[in-house]
Parts: structure tokens; C-alpha cells; sequence
């Protein structure tokens, strides 16, 4: 089984770890920074003209993997403190990078980056680890080629339209009015950011809604972007091209995705009571949460506010006896990441539930639809694997596997999760990865009084 590479491309030691239960959890701890939020904090950091201040930011390997790219393409960005400092170079101003842009494990990076320097003559040749280098690209790549960007794949080892490859946005490149295909805010994202750099209007048509933070975090930099609703629920998102962005001063948010470990820990332990500070409450991140109440959860959201165009807010949860449900592929991208502990939550609960509509996981760091169904196999869950659906019949959770994660930090921290509630322990392969969205993992969970070996 290969390793992915860290971000400075060496291999590593595989880090197995082992949940122990036993602990009753309790206390409030606060998670990292919203992923999304940070990646795209930096990358309009760095085409706004001027001072940007980012607090919070998730200082995850795959954020500084984004941090480094936009420094690569003529940003300044520093860290002061607790604050961190970009000074941009003002839309239409990236400079062409001198070596390629290593994205290591970071997904969102690389393809929102692409969108970026979609609209400059210049070459930008993107490298990442095995992992991001077996993943597909084409999906982002095929609306950014409308607009005259080249594609050369520099292997075909990997397969077409994956890394490592090199882009070269045209030398008058072209606005293009683009329906996405399948619900991507990854793709919707490229799109817009070409754009920006684009004389005239570019167009984004998505049938269903997914995570919106591009359209409110251009709102806030000052760009041309209106977004409109039809009768149908179809949204059209504009941004007008070569229009100046204004810097910000950013505080981001707790990471929904980061939150749902300690959350659903606490709804599965017995005795536990968990509060999670300012987590983001965006409603196309939420689907988790809308979940787990409809599964019975003690889940009570305390002092909403809001900051930054985004509703923030503190969750607490009790220990609670679940109940299966069926979940509505119509809510898969507001919780596309949150399968995985889904999966583990409905391990406990009284009867089946039924996940619908997740075909998206097959093309995440692993085919993480895959890796969950075998892992709860492993630790004695009745479960069934569709091509789109999981189905997990829920119960006394046995425990005692070995989970293979696949190099998939989100596989190894919800098995992590099932091994504190669970009557023997579980042990992840490794744990290595967990770095590339949430380094603070374990010592947060601990502080909890979760048991780890």
C-alpha cells in the first residue's frame, strides 16, 4: 500500500492508533478554522489589492499547501501572531510561478487554483501527492478549456486529466456560461474565480445547491457577483470579469466537518455532554446536524450570531438513544463529509438507516463510500454498500476491528470515534494524514476524555 507524501514530499511511517471506550466525555472545546473559508481566504487575499487580515485560519497541511501556492504566484503572506497577512497583488496581477505548485492531499486547493489562473498567459503546472495525483480533475478542467485554457498532462500514468499537469489560461480569454452537471462547489468555485479575471460576465447555472462561501466571501471582497433563484431552485450565480477586489479583515469560522467527530462522540458515549464553540451554522453545511435531530439527538444549537456574511454559533450534545432514518440524497452536499461519522453514529442507533444519493464519495480522497462500508464490516456493523447508498443496521457496536483507512484523514477519525463507544477497541492504520484538515484531533478529543493507544 503506497503512503501519500507530506507536503514537503517525503514518505512516512505509517501511524496506527487505537480507540479505547470506557470515558464518559464532557467539556467545550473549540475546533479549528472551516476549511473552505481558509482556502478561499487566501486565494482572494491574494487578488485583492491591499492589506487582508485572516484570524482563525485552519493551519491544516492542506491550507498551507494553498498558502504556498498563492505566495508562489506573487502573494505575501505571513503570520503575526495569532493573525495571519496577506498583501495582494490586485486582480489580473498573479505573477507566472517559477516551479510547480505542490498541492500535496489538498483537493479544494488545487482545483479552486486552477479556476484562478485559468484566465492568465502563462503556464502554472500543479503536483501533488499520490493520493491528490489519482484523483480526477476533468470535471473542473472541462468548463475552465471553454474558456481557451490548454491542458497538458505531463504523465498519463495517472490517467487523463489528473496530476501532474500544466495549465496555460489563453491570451484573450473568453467568459463562458456554464450548468454544472453534478452538485460541486469545487467546480462552481473554478468557474467564478476564472472569471474574475475574464473581460465581461461569467455564468455558473447550478441545479442544486451547494456550499455557497464563494459567492459570499466575492460579495465581501467587493466583486461584481449577483446570485438569483428561480421557481425550481436553480440558482444563477454572475461575476462580472477585471473588476478590482477590496481586502478584508477575516475571522473563520469552526469547521462543521471538524465538529462532527466530538459531536457525534458525544451523542454515541454514554454519560457524555459536549459543547463545540462557533461553529459555522451555514445552511449548506448543516446537513449533519438536521440529520443526527432527526435521529433522536439531544443537539441544541446556543448563542447564534453572525460574522462575516456567515451564522456562527455553539453546539451541545448529550449522550442519545438514536433512531435509523433515511437520508435524502437531496441533502448529500450539504454533508458530503460527513458520511463517514454518520455511518459510525447510525452503528448505534436502533434500527436502519439508509444514505441516499452518495456517488460524490466514490471520488473523494479514496472511494470513501468503500472504505466506510468495509470498516464497519470490520467491527461487526450489518451494513450494505450500493453503488450510491449505505445502508447501516444499527445496534450494540462490537468493535475489535482493524479499519484500513486508505490515507483518508475522515475515515480515520470517524473509527476513531465508533472505538470510544464501541465493546472491544478499533485501530486505524494510520493516522498520519489526519494533519492534512485537523492536527489538533487527538489532543482535543483527549482533553474530552477520550482514550487513544
Amino acid at each position: 500500500m503506497s503512503h501519500p507524501s507530506s507536503a514537503s514530499g517525503h514518505d512516512h511511517e505509517p501511524q496506527p492508533l487505537t480507540a479505547h471506550s470506557g470515558n464518559a466525555l464532557s467539556g467545550t472545546v473549540k475546533v479549528p478554522g472551516d476549511k473552505s473559508i481558509s482556502h478561499r481566504s487566501l486565494i482572494l487575499g491574494t487578488i485583492a489589492d491591499g492589506h487582508t487580515t485572516v484570524e482563525s485560519l485552519l493551519e491544516a497541511d492542506d491550507v498551507m499547501a494553498t498558502k504556498s501556492a498563492m505566495q508562489a504566484l506573487g502573494a505575501t503572506i505571513e503570520k503575526r501572531g495569532d493573525t495571519w497577512h496577506i498583501d495582494g497583488v490586485g486582480n489580473g496581477a498573479l505573477l507566472e510561478p517559477r516551479e510547480p505548485l505542490d498541492f500535496g492531499n489538498a483537493g479544494t486547493g488545487s482545483r479552486l487554483t486552477m479556476g484562478l489562473v485559468a484566465g492568465y498567459d502563462f503556464p502554472v503546472t500543479f503536483i501533488g501527492d499520490p493520493s491528490l495525483s489519482s484523483r480526477p480533475m476533468g470535471r473542473v478542467l472541462n468548463p475552465l478549456r471553454e474558456t481557451g485554457l490548454q491542458v497538458k498532462s505531463t504523465t498519463t500514468e495517472n490517467g487523463p486529466d489528473r496530476l501532474p499537469l500544466t495549465v496555460h489560461g489563453a491570451p484573450l480569454p473568453v467568459p463562458v456560461t456554464y450548468r454544472v452537471p453534478v452538485a460541486s462547489a469545487q467546480v462552481k468555485s473554478a468557474v467564478l474565480l476564472a472569471g474574475l479575471n475574464i473581460a465581461g460576465t461569467t455564468t455558473v447555472i447550478e441545479p442544486v445547491f451547494t456550499r455557497d462561501h464563494t459567492e459570499r466571501m466575492l460579495a465581501g471582497f467587493g466583486a461584481n457577483v449577483s446570485v438569483t433563484t428561480d421557481d425550481d431552485g436553480v440558482r444563477t450565480i454572475t461575476v462580472e470579469g477585471q473588476t478590482p477586489l477590496k481586502p478584508q479583515d477575516i475571522t473563520v469560522p469552526g469547521d462543521p466537518s471538524s465538529a462532527s467527530f466530538a459531536i457525534v462522540a458525544g451523542l454515541v458515549v454514554p454519560g457524555s455532554d459536549v459543547t463545540v464553540k462557533d461553529v459555522l451554522l451555514n445552511p449548506t453545511r448543516t446537513g449533519l446536524f438536521d440529520t443526527l435531530v432527526e435521529m433522536g439527538a439531544n443537539l441544541t444549537i446556543e448563542n447564534r450570531r453572525t460574522t462575516g456574511g456567515e451564522e456562527i454559533g455553539d453546539i451541545r450534545v448529550r449522550h442519545s438513544t438514536l433512531k435509523g432514518v433515511s437520508v435524502p440524497a437531496t441533502r448529500a452536499p450539504s454533508m458530503i463529509d460527513e458520511y463517514p461519522v454518520l455511518a459510525v453514529a447510525a452503528s448505534f442507533a436502533q434500527g436502519e438507516t439508509v444514505m441516499n444519493g452518495l456517488d460524490e464519495l466514490r471520488v473523494k480522497e479514496c472511494d470513501r463510500l468503500a472504505a466506510t462500508a468495509r470498516g464497519l464490516e470490520a467491527n461487526g456493523v450489518d451494513c450494505t454498500e450500493g453503488e450510491d447508498t449505505l445502508t447501516v443496521r444499527g445496534g450494540p457496536v462490537v468493535g475489535g476491528g482493524d479499519v484500513e483507512t486508505h490515507l483518508d484523514h475522515r475515515i480515520a477519525m470517524a473509527f476513531l470515534v465508533m472505538g470510544l463507544a464501541s465493546e472491544k477497541p478499533v485501530r486505524v492504520d494510520d493516522t498520519f494524514m489526519i494533519a492534512t484538515s485537523f492536527r489538533e484531533f487527538r489532543p482535543l478529543m483527549e482533553s474530552l476524555g477520550a482514550k487513544f493507544s
